[in-house]
């Protein structure tokens, strides 16, 4: 495995570094950096940029609108988005069912959907889990019933990751509940404004309206939105769940924050000697470090099996596990660092208003990271459950 780069992909680095600081949205900057929570047009403002630039989905194949990079080339671009802290594209469409529907899709399908994902024309949700049916999902009970050219949808979905800005979702419904568990199950695109579908907030312990609830009532589904075969939805399950795991890794973004702490940590708090200068405190920061270091080893791994062809397997879940366990130690270490001004009733209180928030700037949004950030080793699959996929899978126990 190559570890240094090479002068092409020196080049390469430096014409996206210089991208970043000519195209980033100065106004996304600026409310990135009041800590303000970002809006769907924040998001889209970036999208819509890499968009039209054709660089908004570094992973697929060309022929459906990818770049062309190798395995090192967007192992740059993560890297030179989490330096510039850049706020990230939502997964959902780019790195979850764009996959799905170009792998298992029909053409028609792929004219349909594709483009919409790539413009950021259509925002997707995941609808996955249910109350009871999380980390052991194939439990899931939301149905779905053909009648002549449509599936007939009732159950509920729970924390929908920005459901309220939806344009679409996909959907795992039963769709024969007389079979196994996992091979009863049906892979559903449903288009958000359907009547019958309704969305309800859940609002997070940082106090952010993030995740949802999804009821649907009678929701009449066309078949033809049913992606890959009837009753075989978990394949597409599998493996868009093996490409969600490589993705929540995110070793760029968590090398990020071991530099943001450390810039916490150097600066003095209240006449007292820097927190950097406190031994145990560093000894933390170095044993993150070191783990950081492991992760992106393994990480480079995975990529240089993808060149060779090889997809994201049982492997996805070692990078899922520590990936999730760092970003978790990270917010910890954060909001240690920051002290008592990461209080979380302190959050988006000030001297008489709300736009001076009590303390340094860079302690506002501690607190409410930290829990944001408890739910890291839960989502795509939680990690006991990724601990039984590398028994048995990797180790052959």
């Amino acid at each position: 495995m190559q570890l240094e780069f090479s002068p092409e992909e020196i080049a390469f680095q430096k014409e996206v570094r210089t991208f970043i600081a000519e195209n980033y949205p100065e106004n996304l900057r600026s409310v990135q950096d009041e800590g303000h929570d970002l809006s769907k047009e924040d998001f889209l403002s970036w999208h819509r940029i890499l968009a039209k630039k054709g660089w908004i989905a570094p992973a697929w194949p060309v022929e459906y609108g990818g770049t062309g990079w190798t395995a090192t080339q967007r192992f740059i671009w993560s890297e030179e988005l989490a330096a510039a802290d850049c706020v990230g594209t939502m997964p959902f469409g780019l790195s979850m069912v764009g996959p799905v529907i170009y792998t298992f899709g029909t053409p028609e399908q792929k004219a349909r959907f594709l483009p919409g994902i790539l413009s950021g024309d259509d925002w997707w949700c995941q609808g996955y889990s249910e109350p009871g049916a999380g980390s052991d999902l194939a439990s899931l009970r939301t149905k779905a019933v053909r009648d002549g050219d449509h599936y007939v949808v009732n159950g509920q979905k729970t924390w929908t990751t920005m459901a309220q800005h939806a344009d679409w979702g996909f959907f795992l419904v039963r769709t024969d509940s007389d079979a196994k568990a996992q091979e009863g199950i049906s892979f559903l695109l449903i288009d958000m404004k359907t009547p019958g579908v309704t969305v309800r907030p859940i609002i997070t312990l940082g106090g952010e309206h993030e995740v949802n609830e999804v009821w649907l009532e009678d929701v009449r589904v066309p078949v033809e939105n049913r992606v890959y075969e009837e009753n075989k939805g978990w394949t597409c399950a599998k493996f868009l769940l093996a490409h969600e795991r490589t993705g929540i890794a995110a070793v760029a973004r968590s090398k990020r924050g071991v530099e943001k702490i450390k810039a916490i940590a150097r600066t003095e708090q209240d006449g007292d000697l820097p927190l950097i200068a406190n031994p145990f405190f560093k000894r933390k920061i170095s044993e993150l470090e070191i783990d950081l270091t492991a992760l992106e080893f393994t990480e480079l791994r995975s990529l240089a099996g993808e060149a060779a062809g090889k997809g994201p397997g049982p492997e996805s879940s070692l990078l899922k596990i520590k990936g999730s366990e760092i970003q978790q130690r990270i917010t910890e270490l954060a909001l240690e660092a920051v002290g008592h001004y990461g209080a979380p009733y302190f959050r988006g209180f000030g001297e008489g208003d709300n736009e001076h928030p009590i303390g340094p700037d860079y302690a506002h949004r501690a607190a409410p990271t930290y829990f944001n950030t408890r739910k890291t080793t839960i989502y795509g699959g939680s990690n006991e459950i990724q601990r039984n996929i590398i028994a048995k899978m990797v180790l052959g126990i």
